[in-house]
């Protein structure tokens, strides 16, 4: 069976193509893709060619994990329903992660079309929320688990370091739990898409010491300080301003430099969290807030490209062209 897909055929080297996909089987479904949402950083990453698998960096001893079709979230149209798939009907409007592709390197990827997917990866949308809005629900997630994971008092201050789209999904779902949220960034024009309200803080550490400006803003110390960006020098050098019993949150991709100092770690008695992946529950739990209006996701997204175009928009994420945030691959 034919499809079009994005490939990366080399570092930094993306084509629009034909590829082969398996034929579906009973417990798949298959969709027309409507839209495809990049994943910035991690799918950047696996196009450069830093990582062989999930959070698992590239070392010189592994294969070249080329060619293979990066990312994981789309929505699309229910075209086909195996035999034993009873509650996805043809027509619905759906959202997918990896789908099947052969002779590649990883046998699945996300940005392909039609899109032959196991049931397990497919998540109905509910009517109010727009197939647009949900097309980067796997990226969502992430967000909502980062923010999910420490406990929070209401009040609580909460620092989160990076302003792309896993910080902000990170600050929407901490104000939504009561903390008060300050946003570590370096781009005025990411900072500026976050929607603050009473007791947040923006930083733009270019021009503002963090370390500073978050004594300033929170002199009783910090109780959650997520990491979106992978930088272990950062967590270290506000290690100063945490509580005592506070959080750490770590979602950020460290390649080979991700060493943590337990030590240090131990004299606040800092409990250490790694939110990786996506699962069922955290996907409807997401899905659920983004209903309710809680998580949003449309005022975040900067660039849509026809996915014939896909190179364009790799390059603008990878070269650093020009300011973005949500960039959109548009199939239709």
């Amino acid at each position: 069976m034919q499809a079009q897909a994005v490939v990366a055929t080399a570092p930094r080297q993306i084509s629009y193509q034909t590829v082969q996909v398996p034929e579906p089987t009973a417990t798949d479904v298959v969709l027309r893709v409507l839209h495809s949402w990049i994943s910035n950083g991690t799918e950047g990453s696996f196009v450069r060619g830093e990582r062989i698998q999930g959070d698992t960096p590239w070392t010189e001893n592994d294969p070249s994990p080329f060619p293979h079709v990066p990312g994981y979230q789309k929505v699309g149209v229910v075209e086909w329903v195996g035999g034993e798939v009873h509650d996805i009907q043809i027509g619905e409007i759906v959202f997918a992660t990896i789908s099947l592709i052969d002779n590649m390197f990883y046998e699945y990827g996300g940005h392909i079309s039609p899109a032959v997917t196991p049931r397990a990866q497919i998540w109905k949308l509910p009517d109010s929320v727009e197939p647009l809005a949900a097309s980067g629900l796997v990226l969502t997630q992430v967000g909502y688990n980062v923010g999910a994971r420490p406990p929070v008092q209401n009040g609580d201050a909460a620092v989160i370091i990076g302003d792309g789209l896993v910080g902000h999904w990170s600050a929407q779902t901490l104000r939504q739990r009561g903390a008060r949220v300050m946003l570590l960034g370096k781009h005025d024009e990411r900072l500026a898409r976050w929607e603050s309200e009473g007791g947040d803080r923006l930083v733009n550490i270019t021009r503002e010491d963090p370390l500073t400006a978050i004594m300033e803003w929170a002199p009783e110390g910090v109780q959650i300080l997520a990491d979106t960006v992978g930088t272990v020098a950062t967590i270290e050098s506000l290690y100063p301003i945490m509580r005592h019993d506070s959080h750490l949150v770590s979602a950020g991709f460290y390649g080979t430099e991700g060493a943590i100092d337990i030590q240090r770690m131990r004299a606040r008695e800092m409990t250490l969290h790694t939110p990786a992946g996506w699962t069922q529950a955290r996907m409807d739990a997401t899905l659920a807030l983004m209903e309710q209006g809680i998580l949003k996701t449309l005022h975040l997204i900067t660039h849509r490209f026809s996915v014939t175009e896909a190179a364009a928009a790799f390059d603008l994420i990878l070269a650093r062209r020009e300011p973005c945030l949500g960039v959109i691959l548009d199939w239709e």
